[in-house]
Protein backbone atom coordinates (compact mmCIF):
# COMPACT_ATOMS: atom_id res chain seq x y z
CA UNK A 1 0.00 0.00 0.00
CA UNK A 2 1.14 3.54 -0.93
CA UNK A 3 0.25 6.49 0.76
CA UNK A 4 -0.97 9.38 -2.05
CA UNK A 5 -1.66 13.49 -0.93
CA UNK A 6 -5.37 14.01 -0.84
CA UNK A 7 -7.48 17.06 -1.71
CA UNK A 8 -8.38 18.86 1.85
CA UNK A 9 -10.16 21.69 3.80
CA UNK A 10 -6.83 23.33 3.35
CA UNK A 11 -5.56 22.65 7.23
CA UNK A 12 -2.13 22.29 8.48
CA UNK A 13 -2.66 18.18 8.09
CA UNK A 14 -1.65 16.93 5.55
CA UNK A 15 -4.24 14.29 4.40
CA UNK A 16 -3.36 11.16 2.54
CA UNK A 17 -5.44 8.61 1.17
CA UNK A 18 -4.54 4.97 0.10
CA UNK A 19 -3.75 3.75 -2.94
CA UNK A 20 -5.93 0.93 -2.27
CA UNK A 21 -8.91 3.59 -2.74
CA UNK A 22 -11.74 2.28 -4.48
CA UNK A 23 -10.94 4.00 -7.98
CA UNK A 24 -14.49 4.12 -9.19
CA UNK A 25 -15.95 5.29 -6.43
CA UNK A 26 -13.46 8.23 -4.71
CA UNK A 27 -15.40 8.97 -1.84
CA UNK A 28 -15.72 5.34 0.02
CA UNK A 29 -12.53 5.69 1.52
CA UNK A 30 -10.75 6.97 4.81
CA UNK A 31 -7.50 10.03 5.16
CA UNK A 32 -4.88 9.90 7.26
CA UNK A 33 -3.08 12.44 8.45
CA UNK A 34 -0.19 11.00 10.22
CA UNK A 35 2.32 14.01 13.02
CA UNK A 36 4.94 12.42 15.50
CA UNK A 37 2.30 12.03 18.30
CA UNK A 38 -1.25 11.59 16.74
CA UNK A 39 -2.45 9.77 13.99
CA UNK A 40 -5.54 11.65 12.31
CA UNK A 41 -8.20 10.02 10.67
CA UNK A 42 -11.48 11.01 8.67
CA UNK A 43 -14.09 10.21 6.45
CA UNK A 44 -13.02 11.60 2.87
CA UNK A 45 -16.97 11.92 2.19
CA UNK A 46 -17.13 14.66 4.88
CA UNK A 47 -13.64 16.29 5.23
CA UNK A 48 -15.17 18.65 7.74
CA UNK A 49 -16.78 15.81 9.71
CA UNK A 50 -15.73 14.49 13.44
CA UNK A 51 -11.86 13.39 13.24
CA UNK A 52 -10.43 10.30 15.06
CA UNK A 53 -7.32 10.81 16.89
CA UNK A 54 -5.02 8.14 18.04
CA UNK A 55 -1.39 7.49 19.13
CA UNK A 56 1.00 6.41 16.75
CA UNK A 57 0.84 2.61 18.58
CA UNK A 58 -2.61 2.03 18.52
CA UNK A 59 -2.66 3.09 14.54
CA UNK A 60 0.11 0.17 14.12
CA UNK A 61 -1.65 -2.34 16.22
CA UNK A 62 -5.42 -1.57 14.06
CA UNK A 63 -3.36 -1.70 10.46
CA UNK A 64 -1.84 -5.06 11.48
CA UNK A 65 -5.18 -6.27 12.91
CA UNK A 66 -7.27 -5.52 9.48
CA UNK A 67 -4.43 -6.45 7.22
CA UNK A 68 -4.14 -9.67 9.23
CA UNK A 69 -0.99 -9.46 9.82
Amino acid sequence: MTLKPSAGDGSELKWRKSSYSDSSNSSECVEVAPTPATIHIRDSKNTRGPRLAVDPTTWTEFVAYVSGS
